[in-house]
């Protein structure tokens, strides 16, 4: 199973020491997420600069809510970024937590039509990455993705339209639940698939947030947890699930290998870059 680390957002300027860091150590993915009405980077911008900066790791929205964007606009810089980073740009995608209503309202975007909107956003991706005419007066919009057909593309969520999307026009899926709600989507996943007559297999990623560090690096996450969380009223149930440490990662990321999962995300929420080392550790 491979392991990803999920960056902070706190410090955007730290971020490049964070990606050379981890581009040299056991991490296959660099995960970035995804907000508007709140004070992190973008994530396209800032994974463009970050595959600038490595060699060899993925770079991943983790994931990005795409209704908030124009879809033709979202697949000219994703195809951008998957062919300067060498085919190394994942591409996450969700429709937003309809609770989180300040990101649509800003954009515009109607939170009753959200999912509806995404799934019109990829048909016309895909057509776009595949290399087709926009329209009968238009013509392709480039540039050609390093990867065939588009880069990779998973979809986040938790309920039954997520499943469908990934049977439908995905890659694969990203979990951030507990293992045992974790388990149950991935064969969910995997059942969607094989009816839908797609050949292979998804790939399936799971997410958990994790600290590992000396107590101000621990109470840093739990803050930073906090403040990202409060628009649910109740962000304490999503801080204590928080790891912190070697012995509760390994734990969860056995788990979710029994499970199946191609790769887990270790998302850190404080901005101590040495958590990058120390996390190696624990995954060597």
């Amino acid at each position: 199973m491979n392991t990803g680390l999920g960056l902070p957002i706190s410090d955007p300027a730290s971020l490049l020491d964070w990606a050379r860091r981890a581009d040299t150590g056991p991490f296959t993915t660099l995960g970035l997420l995804d907000r508007l009405v709140y004070d992190n980077p973008e994530p396209l911008v800032t994974l463009a600069a970050i595959a600038g900066a490595t060699t060899r790791i993925r770079v991943q929205t983790e994931v990005l809510v795409a209704p908030l964007r124009d879809a033709v606009l979202l697949a000219k810089q994703a195809a951008t970024l998957d062919r300067i980073s060498g085919g190394r740009f994942v591409l996450g995608l969700g429709v937003g937590d309809a609770i989180r209503r300040e990101d649509l309202l800003a954009a515009g975007t109607d939170v009753h039509s959200r999912g509806r909107r995404l799934d019109e956003q990829v048909v016309l991706m895909r057509r776009i990455w595949s290399g087709e005419p926009y329209g009968d007066d238009i013509g392709h919009i480039g540039p050609a993705p390093a990867r065939d057909g588009g880069p990779e593309v998973l979809f986040g969520g938790s309920g039954s339209a997520a499943v469908k999307r990934v049977a439908r026009w995905g890659d694969g899926f990203l979990g951030a639940s507990p293992p045992a709600s974790t388990g149950n989507l991935f064969r969910a996943v995997e059942q969607a698939w094989q009816a839908a007559g797609r050949s292979g297999t998804p790939r399936l990623v799971a997410q958990v947030n994790v600290a590992l560090g000396p107590e101000d690096v621990i109470d840093d996450a739990r803050k930073a947890l906090t403040d990202y969380y409060a628009y649910t009223g109740d962000p304490g149930q999503t801080v204590n699930r928080m790891l912190t440490s070697p012995a509760q990662i390994r734990k969860a990321m056995a788990d979710f290998a029994d499970l199946g999962a191609d790769e887990v995300m270790l998302y850190c929420w404080s901005g101590d870059t040495d958590q990058v080392d120390r996390l190696a550790d624990v995954v060597a």
